[in-house]
């Protein structure tokens, strides 16, 4: 499997032909971000995320699994759902290295200036809902900041793996540990290829299939 820059847009280009659910996705990663940023946004707009990780699917998620989550989401008060939105979107906003005050260890210093600080904290207040994972968590990162975030799942893990960009089989559920690593790596093909997080989520989700016909790829990467 093969991340360089042609692969990823080739592979993203196909992503727009061939996945039905490509348009009204395009329009809310043009969208989301100022929608939640306002406050004239509903219940439904929330929820359009989560059925969203769920059923791009297309049916191959175990559909009761997928109502549970979504049911739960739905009871969730609605101002705990706007308290945790208002929480990662802030904690997004942070420019890399705000953090810094000159007293971290190394370690912490590497954190803060990767980001890692700021992923924490929106990834926990969102995960603190209700139907909502961490997995979940990131695909409202995604379509928060769809330049800087891609979502978390077992088809994107898989192919980051299969390219050598990440070890292990998909840690199910994924921790924020786990997400960290994802993104780390994510950001490393982003940077080599030049694309944006938007751009290579289309890549990884496509990559996939490609993935999937390879009778040589194994099943847990």
């Amino acid at each position: 499997m093969e991340l360089s820059e042609p692969a990823v847009r080739d592979r993203a280009g196909e992503y727009a032909d061939s996945e039905p659910l490509y348009d009204v996705e395009r329009q809310h990663v043009e969208t989301v971000a100022r929608t939640f940023a306002g406050d004239e946004y509903g219940r439904r707009d929330a929820q359009w995320i989560v059925r969203w990780y769920f059923r791009r699917y297309l049916g191959d998620y175990p559909d009761g699994d997928r109502r549970e989550r979504e049911e739960a989401f739905r009871d969730n008060d609605f101002g705990d759902v706007v308290d945790a939105l208002d929480a990662a979107i802030e904690a997004i906003r942070a420019t890399d290295g705000d953090a810094l005050d000159g007293d971290e260890t190394a370690d912490e210093s590497i954190a803060a200036l990767s980001g890692d600080r700021d992923v924490d904290a929106a990834l926990s207040a969102l995960a603190a809902l209700d139907g909502v994972d961490v997995a979940v968590a990131s695909g409202f990162l995604q379509f928060l900041a769809p330049e800087r975030f891609v979502a978390v799942d077992r088809r994107t893990w898989r192919v980051l793996a299969a390219a050598g960009e990440l070890d292990g089989p998909y840690p199910d559920p994924p921790s924020v540990a786990d997400y960290r690593r994802f993104d780390v790596a994510c950001r490393s093909v982003m940077e080599r290829t030049g694309v944006d997080a938007w751009t290579l989520y289309r890549a990884l989700w496509r990559s996939f299939s490609v993935l999937s016909d390879d009778s040589t790829a194994p099943e847990d990467a």
